[in-house]
């Protein structure tokens, strides 16, 4: 039992094991879907942000899109769309999260806004959307995304 400060005072015998166990969970890692959760909010922010940069840093450096989408066209379309709209926002669905030993698939549906709520591009579209992610050295980067159409157009 740990000595008492002042002569005196008795430490109650669960309180020590109890710092203890504060401490561990002080020290633990976060978990890795906490981490990618995270990891997305920040992306999404960026986004709103109009911040293609601060989004290129969340693509892998072998990043693919629809297409043959690459790192660096994904930056550059996320330029353009900056520069067309002043105020863009994402509003996104629940994320279907699965891990699997550093990896992660992320599915859920999404529509881009601008202005005051308006759905990017004029004609309202929800998509949905699969992304691929990779853990490196404790950060999450995305490597793949590919978008649906959740809705086509009546012929």
């Amino acid at each position: 039992m740990l000595k008492p400060s002042r002569p005196g005072l008795q430490m109650p015998a669960w309180l020590a094991p109890a710092l203890l166990a504060l401490a561990l969970l002080g020290c633990s890692r976060t978990a890795p879907e906490e981490r990618l959760r995270a990891a997305m909010s920040e992306l999404q922010a960026s986004i709103e942000q109009r911040d293609a940069k601060e989004l290129e840093s969340y693509l892998a450096q072998d990043f693919v899109g629809p297409d043959g989408l690459d790192r660096e066209g994904a930056r550059r379309m996320a330029q353009v769309l900056f520069l067309r709209h002043r105020d863009v926002g994402v509003r996104t669905g629940p994320e279907e999260v699965t891990l699997q030993a550093g990896y992660a698939t992320v599915r859920f549906s999404a529509a881009l806004t601008g202005g005051a709520g308006g759905v990017l591009p004029d004609s309202a579209q929800v998509y949905d959307v699969e992304s691929g992610w990779r853990e490196e050295e404790g950060t999450w980067r995305l490597t793949s995304v590919r978008w649906t159409p959740k809705f086509q157009p009546a012929r």
